[in-house]
């Protein structure tokens, strides 16, 4: 049914937006607790960075809200992705005013979510230098709720060449864009809509453990974990932001280094020797091999 064949691919997950009725709190979470550097900021809201990009995220004053933007960089031109998306029945718009470190954005809406997708070819280099300790290594993937998986998953795989990596049960899939086992995910859901979390990646189990012992100096307590995802295989770790936003922060995560092999690189807790893409059962064991699962987790 999906292809893998875009002729304008997305590269990775470059940032996404958050809107909350006060900026100035939500900056202070990622700056102080997450150590993010703030590369812009005014009084309604602020471009933040953890990498050498411009920002990976963006806070707008509005309601509480999470993923109200997502932004993607592309492999190839913006012109191609435009003909392609009016080829495929999508209307885009060219913006020159979304960012001041993307002064060309394709932005288009994703299907079932009208959730604004910007589609760009890079970003201004940030500048800064080596963060803290406690500063995740990037964006690593954004999850969301979808009210149908088959039209969610096959626009992302046909028109923006993202590839499969695993899907739990019929409503939980993994995509991935790059070497990583996912970029974005979704599970479908007539009960809930909107985000489910934002990931960031943490090089190792120390600098984990660093990050970790950082928010609860500064009162953050986890909401769930540590532990083993199956598909992916991250270790993972959740807690709330102070508008109640599911954040995880992970290491370890699945690679596909060389496509052409179609499977995982090899790690000692995989279920199978070599580890293909697969569907996965709906089981505790499948949302935590460690042990206990958040009865959420699985509730779509």
């Amino acid at each position: 049914m999906y292809t893998d064949n875009a002729a304008t691919r997305v590269s990775k997950v470059g940032y996404v937006e958050f809107t909350t009725p006060e900026p100035d709190r939500l900056v202070e979470y990622y700056q102080t607790c997450l150590g993010f550097h703030v590369e812009e900021r005014s009084p309604e809201g602020a471009y933040l960075t953890t990498g050498f990009d411009h920002h990976s995220v963006v806070i707008r004053k509005g309601g509480v809200a999470a993923r109200t933007a997502v932004g993607y960089q592309v492999v190839g031109s913006l012109d191609d992705a435009a003909r392609r998306i009016t080829d495929a029945g999508y209307e885009g718009s060219r913006r020159s005013d979304i960012a001041p470190s993307t002064p060309d954005v394709l932005v288009l809406a994703e299907p079932g979510t009208d959730v604004p997708l910007h589609l760009y070819e890079s970003q201004k280099p940030s500048g800064k230098g080596p963060g803290p300790a406690h500063q995740p290594t990037k964006l690593g993937h954004v999850a969301a709720f979808s009210p149908s998986l088959t039209q969610i998953q096959g626009f992302y795989q046909d028109l923006l060449g993202f590839r499969w990596s695993d899907t739990i049960g019929d409503f939980f899939v993994f995509l991935r864009c790059n070497a990583d086992h996912h970029a974005a995910n979704f599970l479908e859901s007539s009960k809930f809509s909107g985000m489910h979390h934002v990931a960031y990646e943490m090089r190792d189990l120390n600098h984990l453990q660093t990050t970790l012992d950082h928010l609860a100096r500064n009162n953050y307590r986890l909401h769930w974990g540590p532990g083993r995802h199956g598909p992916g295989h991250n270790i993972f770790t959740y807690h709330h932001d102070p508008d109640g936003n599911t954040i995880e922060l992970f290491t370890q995560l699945d690679q596909m280094i060389d496509e052409a092999n179609g499977y995982f690189e090899p790690r000692p807790w995989h279920e199978d020797s070599p580890q293909f893409p697969k569907t996965w059962d709906v089981d505790i064991a499948t949302a935590n091999a460690w042990g206990p699962v958040l009865p959420e987790i699985l509730d779509h």
